[in-house]
């Protein structure tokens, strides 16, 4: 379906329960190959209660309230503005204390 140059966006859900699940979105056929797409439907994605990812063989319903972090992979550079610390660094590693 699709091949190893093909362009995507990996995300990955962190649920309140400590499981995680990550996605590959891919840009779509009439897209000019980057991540644009995706980049400009972040904002608006982050206001809705539910997102809805349309997988080949199922379609997955995802309740953002039982969502405690969302990470994207590449990052999204053209993300600026209020609320977003542009020029950030890791230090450390989420640690999970039990």
């Amino acid at each position: 379906m699709y091949s190893q140059d093909t362009i995507y966006t990996q995300i990955t859900f962190h649920y309140m329960n400590g499981q995680s699940e990550s996605f590959n979105l891919y840009a779509p056929i009439e897209s000019d190959g980057s991540n644009q797409t995706i980049q400009l439907e972040v904002r608006h994605l982050l206001k809705k209660d539910w997102w809805i990812i349309n997988l080949s063989e199922q379609t997955v319903f995802i309740n953002i309230e039982n969502v405690v972090k969302v990470e994207m992979k590449p990052p999204i550079a053209e993300l600026k503005g209020e609320d977003v610390f542009s020029n950030a660094e890791r230090v450390t590693a989420l640690n999970r204390g039990r």
